[in-house]
């Protein structure tokens, strides 16, 4: 997650310098918010009964979409394109292995006994959004929506436990869905839009086993997303 976030603030400060940037030229033919960068509260949807999280959880994303308008205005345009995000989701969920090298799965029911509890994963994503905005060739502020899909493939994942049983930490866990999807929407004015992701798909597979029941549990991502040119 260090490398990730120093990336990321690496893209808000060409966020900001774009912001910043004043054009003389104007092109009918405008294109808008070809980069991205955002930054989420990680949350868990569905969660099994007795599992909560704690801490702050966070996620990065950059990435680059293609915009493609669709109307003679050009404020209305489909977009495509492809990313990188790094999740974090602090939990009570205790990922650990047996004698035969088997991953379990357990609560841990006192949150005294451990100082840390977390999985993360790593992904490549494909973001498809429909974009309607109030964006005009001369005006560089303006209201925009974006609302779409985004396929994601998980690069690398792992959790990592320290407490009163030891400290531990699993990369290779096949238990985990290699695939996440959801919805998306970002809405906001100019630099600002509030950025919600919902994952149609569970985090872990239908392998990992919680008191004999599939942990179905969920991804919801709310925060902020940036956009340049």
């Amino acid at each position: 997650m260090k490398y990730a976030f120093i990336f990321f603030l690496f893209a808000m400060t060409c966020v900001f310098a774009q912001e910043n940037k004043v054009s003389k030229d104007i092109d009918s033919l405008y294109k808008e918010d070809q980069f991205y960068a955002g930054v989420t509260y990680n949350l868990l949807g569905m969660m099994p009964e007795k599992l909560s999280q704690s801490g702050f959880s966070l996620g990065f994303q950059i990435g680059f979409i293609k915009d493609m308008p669709i109307n003679k205005s050009r404020n209305v345009a489909v977009g495509i394109g492809l990313g990188f995000s790094a999740n974090s989701f602090n939990q009570n969920l205790l990922v650990n292995k047996d004698n035969m090298g088997k991953f379990t799965y357990s609560i841990l029911e006192d949150s005294n006994t451990y100082t840390k509890n977390k999985f993360s994963n790593y992904l490549i994503e494909v973001p498809i959004e429909f974009r309607w905005r109030t964006s005009t060739p001369t005006d560089y502020s303006f209201w925009r929506i974006y609302t779409g899909f985004k396929f994601g493939y998980v690069l690398a994942q792992g959790s990592k436990y320290n407490g009163d049983l030891g400290r531990f930490k699993y990369n290779k866990n096949d238990d985990f869905n290699s695939f996440q999807y959801g919805l998306t929407l970002s809405a906001g004015y100019n630099t600002w839009n509030i950025y919600f992701y919902y994952a149609l798909n569970p985090i872990f597979s239908k392998d990992a086993q919680l008191n004999g029941a599939d942990i179905d549990m969920n991804a919801i991502k709310i925060g902020l997303m940036f956009y340049m040119l």
